[in-house]
């Protein structure tokens, strides 16, 4: 069974606290401990695996008498009435896993299935979905994981990983020159391999960021379509283009006709809708 981030782990030991308490009593009270049997994990919509690895080891938490069987992997494709997984072994430690297991699992193929909707409508454009830090507290390492399942790429995955000037940055730095040349002397004083990037909101500002130089990316933010083909043109390749703020489903493409080499969407994990799976107790029986 694959092994987690000890922090995965953590998380998942707080959510089954805050789900059992001090236990099952509904299941307590109408199971006598002793019934076996089997449950089916069952797609209920078409859409994206995400996360059967985790399941797995959720309900191993629970129970080890538990036996968690799947022909799928994280990226298979989905439809109403697939099963996902079967379940053997006692029924109590089962239901009493269902909430959490799904809760985990329907958010990831959730996450899974959007990013594969954001990168068939970017379908020989050359531009790549990148998701964002806007993401469920505690869940950031499972969201992005699903992000990259779906066939996205990931962002900074934490504050460490990139340098990213931002509008507050810049205005306690005094300018965008200066905020520049503060991370880069920064980085070289911690012998740092972190990437710069820096946001630009009009292209009298990406033309100061490219007199100034020194980054490596830089984030056109909530710029209309004629700016952002406009900032690709100046840029002319020097740099990595990354197109942020206002990105929908529907604006995709014509977001990627700019130019940009990534489109940017906290949509991925922000406000994403968790998938309709269902776990099922397909048969039963009771021991003596």
């Amino acid at each position: 069974m694959q092994q987690w981030p000890e922090h995965v782990q953590r998380i998942v030991s707080l959510a089954l606290e805050e789900d059992l308490g001090t236990g099952d009593i509904t299941t307590n009270a109408i199971f006598s401990g002793s019934e076996t049997g089997s449950a089916i994990l069952v797609s209920r919509e078409d859409g994206v695996l995400a996360g059967i690895g985790l399941a797995g080891f959720i309900q191993q938490v629970v129970s080890e008498d538990v036996r968690f069987e799947t022909a799928l992997q994280d990226g298979d494709r989905l439809t109403p009435g697939m099963v996902i997984a079967r379940l053997h072994g006692p029924l109590a430690p089962i239901l009493s896993a269902e909430r959490t297991l799904l809760n985990f699992l329907q958010r990831m193929c959730g996450i899974a299935s959007q990013t594969a909707l954001y990168l068939q409508e970017l379908e020989s454009t050359g531009t790549r979905i990148l998701d964002t830090r806007k993401t469920a507290p505690g869940h950031r390492y499972l969201d992005k994981m699903a992000v990259q399942v779906g066939g996205g790429t990931n962002h900074r995955m934490r504050l460490d990983d990139r340098f990213l000037i931002k509008e507050n940055h810049i205005r306690m730095a005094g300018g965008i020159a200066q905020a520049i040349g503060l991370c880069s002397e920064y980085r070289e004083q911690r012998g740092l391999e972190a990437g710069i990037e820096i946001e630009v909101t009009t292209l009298d500002e990406l033309q100061e960021v490219l007199d100034c130089g020194g980054v490596d990316y830089v984030m056109l933010d909530n710029m209309s379509l004629d700016a952002m083909r406009e900032a690709v043109r100046r840029v002319g390749g020097r740099i990595l283009t990354e197109a942020s703020g206002n990105v929908t489903l529907e604006r995709l493409r014509d977001i990627a006709a700019t130019g940009v080499d990534f489109i940017s969407s906290g949509a991925l994990t922000h406000s994403v809708r968790a998938m309709d799976i269902s776990l099922l107790v397909d048969s039963r029986k009771t021991g003596s």
